[in-house]
């Protein structure tokens, strides 16, 4: 199974490399043009970095993105990498993937960012995860109009956000996978496993 990390100039590379290549028969490559990246049989999102940046890097390859995407292509975004599933975020300029309506707005909290473990209330979706709690690091999150993609939540003080979000084959998650200990690996590979079978 090929897996590519579409690389848009975001931090946290080699570590979420390391952790999607813990599932066997997984080969990850790195990919930084958009529309190379959408040759392989699972594309990745990552995180860390700002929206507007990444989305100047996205935005020659966006529509056949989007494409790919809706004709079948499993796609996980991490972090950033959810958020530019959403359409716009008030984090810079630029067009997301569209992929969920929605809008990334900034952390409705005293304390921004939100760094460091959280618990997920998670839907059935995420158990094969067995998840519990997970590692945060982030000052915008998802706000999501369709409530039926949300597929976890976690609070931070009074703002509830979502935490993962799901539309078949396309699943998003704001936290880290990568820094989140065996919890997010066993969540990598669930994901990675499902997509194959």
């Amino acid at each position: 199974m090929r897996v590519t990390l579409f690389d848009y100039g975001a931090g946290n590379l080699h570590s979420l490399a390391k952790a999607l290549a813990t599932t066997p028969g997984v080969e990850v490559r790195v990919q930084e043009d958009p529309v190379k990246a959408l040759d392989t049989d699972v594309l990745v999102l990552p995180g860390v970095g700002a929206f507007g940046a990444a989305a100047a890097r996205l935005a020659p390859g966006l529509e056949q993105m989007r494409r790919a995407v809706a004709d079948g292509l499993p796609c996980l975004g991490i972090c950033l990498g959810m958020q530019l599933m959403f359409d716009t975020s008030d984090e810079g300029g630029g067009q997301g993937l569209g992929l969920f309506r929605g809008r990334v707005t900034k952390l409705r909290s005293r304390r921004v960012p939100h760094i460091g473990w959280n618990s997920v209330e998670e839907d059935t979706a995420l158990k094969a995860a067995k998840l519990g709690s997970v590692y945060y690091a982030h000052s915008f999150v998802c706000r999501a109009e369709e409530p039926e993609v949300v597929v976890g939540w976690t609070t931070h003080e009074e703002d509830r956000f979502p935490a993962a979000v799901r539309r078949g084959k396309v699943l998003g998650v704001q936290f880290h996978p990568e820094k989140s200990s065996a919890a997010g690996v066993r969540f990598v590979q669930a994901f990675l496993e499902e997509v194959r079978t």
